[in-house]
């Protein structure tokens, strides 16, 4: 018997009254993750919160669907050419991701200037929280069964039923299950990218750059399996093109960020409170250097020594020693 991942049972799951899309869901839970993964490090570099995190997301996210949707409409225009009604549709697939990127980074960065928060090192924190949700993201294609890759037998190859079979394929066949291979490679392009940053603290801003590389050089190898219909140059799909151009545009960008890195921002210091422990007392008064001299003098200038009712010690020891004589008093 060959091994193979099943084609799933169902696409969405009904709570009540409500249906929810495997496909959206997928999605949701892997914004969520990256916006929580992009807040703790914005947290971790003091730059930001996890509040900051959140408000940049609703734009980027919006921006990125937009442009992940439009990709998709003009890269495969004849899918919508008789129904545009179909293009809001995203529930039923085809989100392309280098227009999510194209349109969803530049969104999220402007919104990150206008919070104040340094665009680079912003850049620098949501590097692997982006590819976090990609690879969450790409189980909703296992859901729709669709963007599998050529036919294989391998132990881990894909079942697909029927309804979803590309044209001139037998019911039975299985298929390169290219939405784990890429949910693989984003989540070790997580990892390494964490690494990275622990181990070698790039500039601000370069992380976001090796992610654009990494996923680039993953998503190359991973459409060349793909077989649903796409537009060729020269031998290559249109999306291998792409993939291309970020490897060796990043590249590019990535050698002049490293002759004029940026530098790390100026985080803010919690004010310094002074210790006057150490501070010797004020000397330069006559009144202090007298006190300073006789230590029998109080600081009201009285005698130490004297009683608490007010009376001379030496008055005290005068009367003491003749006990017969009396005080010179008036009226004695």
């Amino acid at each position: 018997m060959i091994a193979s991942i099943p084609s799933p049972t169902f696409n969405s799951i009904d709570l009540g009254p409500l249906s929810l899309n495997m496909y959206g869901l997928m999605i949701a839970l892997g914004v969520v993750a990256a916006v929580w993964m992009f807040g703790r490090r914005l947290e971790q570099r003091q730059i930001g919160t996890a509040d900051d995190a959140s408000a940049i997301a609703v734009w980027a996210v919006l921006a990125g669907v937009i442009g992940a949707r439009l990709y998709h409409v003009v890269t495969d225009y004849d899918l919508f050419r008789n129904d545009w009604g179909k293009i809001p549709a995203i529930w039923e697939g085809g989100l392309g991701i280098p227009g999510g990127l194209l349109l969803g980074i530049p969104v999220g960065l402007y919104v990150t200037h206008k919070r104040g928060i340094p665009m680079a090192a912003a850049a620098t924190c949501a590097a692997p929280a982006i590819p976090l949700a990609q690879s969450i993201g790409r189980w909703g294609n296992y859901f729709n069964q669709e963007l599998y890759g050529r036919a294989t037998d391998l132990p881990w190859a894909l079942e697909i039923d029927s309804a979803h079979l590309v044209d001139g394929y037998a019911v039975g066949t299985t298929f390169h299950p290219t939405f784990l291979y890429e949910s693989l490679w984003s989540l070790g392009l997580v990892f390494l990218l964490l690494w990275i940053d622990r181990r070698f603290r790039p500039a601000p801003g370069q992380l976001m750059v090796m992610y654009i590389m990494g996923y680039g050089a993953g998503r190359f190898w991973v459409e060349g399996l793909r077989i649903d219909p796409a537009d060729e140059i020269a031998g290559l799909r249109l999306n291998q093109w792409v993939a291309l151009s970020a490897v060796v545009g990043g590249a590019i960008v990535l050698a002049f960020m490293r002759r004029h890195p940026i530098p790390e921002p100026v985080i803010a210091q919690d004010p310094v409170e002074l210790d006057l422990s150490d501070v010797p007392p004020d000397t330069d008064t006559d009144s202090d250097a007298d006190s300073d001299a006789d230590p029998d003098t109080d600081a009201d200038g009285s005698d130490a020594d004297s009683d608490a009712d007010g009376s001379d010690d030496s008055q005290d020891a005068s009367a003491n020693a003749d006990p017969d004589v009396e005080a010179d008093a008036p009226g004695v």
